[in-house]
């Protein structure tokens, strides 16, 4: 009997029980099966795999090399470096965090709770903008969707307690579950800070009325996937009048300093309900969701015991058993608060010449295999053919890490004095003024996306560039020491994919300058949609752990995925000794993953990327190739009619 998609691949959750497999009936347990039998989730994390196995590998190197730093082992190499090291050093007082306990952070929360009314709660918004205090708005500096060479000024929705709007269904018990070891985690905490045990659960149930008011109008991870649906451009003048009791003109023209006539809108429903949400009755819910943030904030800057409890919630949402050793946990501020500083550092250190170069006449080919693609492509009228080929030309190359970090690096100085909270508030009160400051410049396309130890890769359609950072090229992904077929099969399907970006739901709107403009004749678009709504149908409902895929908000990476395969797989077959078995095993290896189930579903509720298993399988079941490759046929467990594979680009 021949099998669907959905049997197929629908046991794939099950996999982190282990299991051995035919490439013929399941690609990625025939390459992961061994692995996933063995294979254990660190303590502190919530997976492991292809990705989380190069994390954990740069993690141990870069901790080693921070406490050699800090301890005068090593020669610290310049002077942004040593500013990263004296953060790390504050970081990894534990002593003295411990010590301190929340007196550093006692102020601010004092200063919330002091506003008494909502127009004295408007009148701090100006300082606690400056200072990033929790704000039930946000609003920050952006390049205009439609001129990328401009910045623009952008109001978008404040955060949730939970991941995604799905999980405050009536009937998502995870959603309910979640909720209630908030509101226990942020009594406990309040009243470890001094509230009466009566006080703090009534902050937090009226901290989680405000959130759910929040919830009902903010966008869904699957509306936030449509990007392009971000732009609303309103008048000032226009939008201020949704406010109310919130004057959002004079705060941003102050923020900027300067007039401003127009700002974009990326969440227009919520503030449609603006005025619904923040009012003098919601007020009281407002100041206690405001204080919670606060305070379950700056917890994991202070002592271990007030993390502890903070952690709590982090730890049910994660699946993680236990929070981060407090030396771990000080790299990974100074690596998330000097991002390119320790990104520059690490490619410098670790990531050769010769492998950039490598690396770099990999992307040019792909790029050019892209092309002959597109020229050769049999539904895509000449005219948007040219296009096409013009902006992959003009496609921008990151590889490795910058050259030069961002200015803003070198207005961070951290005093080493200084409770590590306080360092914190000013870092953050530098970023923030560096973002507004930008109001009044052009924008700087040498902005890198992603540091040098991040492993991952990325395509900014607003820049039309690709950025592959150091992290990622590397074993198995990439190296001199792999075949040429399984490097097309890990980093090459990567670099296909980022360029593919271009050209999915979202990359294909903007042109070659990362502008939002429609390059496409209508005949030629039309075709597009239809064959990603293809690629939707092939995803949805496709079930995995304890849920299914939701196709829409996955959409974007599966043509991604797609074309980063074929693109990929085309020219491991112009090598002279290509080697298809190897092109997919390392495609399926680089997936391999081991999660805990609470990420698994949190991962389906708002995530862009569909589950790994199922990108191993299903993009390799699109290839005619993998048939011939394995001699799959219609009585295997891979076999999908070829009507029924989907290929774009």
């Amino acid at each position: 009997m021949k099998q669907t998609k959905q049997r197929i691949v629908g046991g794939a959750g099950d996999t982190t029980q282990g299991a051995t497999a035919s490439p013929k009936d399941n690609l990625y347990l025939a390459v992961n099966g061994e692995w996933l039998k063995t294979a254990q989730i660190p303590a502190d994390k919530s997976r492991v795999g292809g990705f989380s196995d190069l994390d954990l590998d740069i993690e141990k190197q870069l901790m080693q090399d921070l406490a050699d730093f800090a301890a005068q082992k090593k020669a610290v190499p310049n002077t942004l470096m040593q500013q990263a090291v004296e953060f790390y050093r504050v970081a990894a007082n534990v002593d003295q965090r411990n010590q301190q306990g929340f007196a550093p952070a006692q102020a601010g929360y004092a200063e919330i709770k002091q506003v008494a009314d909502l127009t004295s709660w408007s009148q701090k918004l100006a300082t606690w903008l400056a200072a990033g205090y929790p704000l039930p708005f946000s609003v920050y500096i952006t390049a205009d969707m439609k001129d990328t060479s401009q910045n623009i000024i952008e109001f978008n929705a404040p955060g949730l307690i939970l991941p995604d709007t799905t999980y405050y269904a009536d009937n998502n018990q995870s959603g309910q579950k979640l909720l209630a070891v908030y509101e226990q985690t942020a009594a406990k905490l309040l009243q470890a800070i001094g509230e009466t045990a009566a006080d703090a659960k009534l902050i937090a149930q009226q901290a989680l009325l405000f959130d759910q008011s929040l919830a009902k109008v903010v966008k869904s991870a699957e509306e936030k996937a449509d990007y392009v649906k971000d732009y609303n451009p309103q008048n000032l003048a226009d939008f201020t009048k949704l406010g109310g009791a919130v004057d959002f003109k004079s705060l941003v023209e102050g923020a900027v300093a300067a007039d401003v006539a127009t700002v974009n809108v990326s969440e227009p429903r919520f503030y449609k309900y603006f005025t619904e949400i923040v009012n003098d009755e919601t007020f009281v819910n407002l100041k206690s969701w405001t204080l919670v943030n606060y305070v379950m904030g700056a917890a994991a800057y202070l002592s271990q015991d007030l993390r502890a409890i903070a952690g709590e919630f982090s730890l049910a949402l994660s699946g993680n058993q236990e929070l981060q050793a407090p030396l771990k946990q000080a790299y990974h501020l100074t690596g998330s608060y000097f991002d390119e500083v320790i990104g520059q550092y690490y490619g410098q250190t670790y990531f050769g010449e010769q492998a950039k170069q490598d690396v770099e006449q990999m992307v040019k080919k792909m790029i050019q295999i892209y092309q002959q693609r597109i020229k050769q492509n049999d539904w895509l009228s000449e005219p948007t053919k040219q296009k096409a080929v013009v902006k992959l030309d003009k496609m921008v190359l990151k590889i490795g890490y910058p050259d030069q970090v961002n200015a803003v690096f070198h207005k961070l100085t951290i005093d080493p004095a200084e409770s590590l909270w306080a360092n914190i508030q000013s870092i953050t009160a530098v970023l923030v003024a560096d973002n507004f400051s930008k109001f009044k410049k052009p924008v700087d396309r040498g902005e890198w996306a992603m540091p040098g130890h991040l492993v991952n890769a990325c395509y900014d359609p607003s820049r039309n560039d690709i950025t592959f950072p150091a992290g990622i090229l590397q074993p198995p992904f990439y190296s001199l020491e792999q075949s040429a077929s399984a490097n097309y099969g890990g980093i090459g399907a990567v670099i296909a994919h980022e360029i593919s970006h271009g050209f999915d739901n979202n990359g294909a709107q903007f042109d070659e300058y990362g502008n939002l403009n429609n390059w496409w004749t209508d005949a030629d678009y039309t075709k597009f949609k239809d064959l990603t709504q293809k690629m939707i149908h092939e995803f949805d409902g496709v079930e995995f752990a304890t849920g299914k895929v939701n196709g829409t908000l996955v959409v974007s990476e599966n043509v991604a995925d797609a074309g980063g395969l074929s693109c990929a797989l085309e020219a491991t077959k112009s090598e002279a000794d290509a080697d298809l078995r190897a092109f997919f095993a390392n495609w399926a290896r680089v997936w391999r993953t081991k999660s805990t189930p609470e990420l698994m579903e949190m991962f389906l509720s708002m995530d862009v990327h569909a589950p790994a298993p199922l990108r191993a399988n299903i993009q390799a079941q699109n290839m005619d190739e993998f048939y011939t490759t394995f001699d799959v046929s219609e009585h295997d467990g891979m076999w999908l009619e070829p009507e029924q594979r989907v290929n774009i680009w």
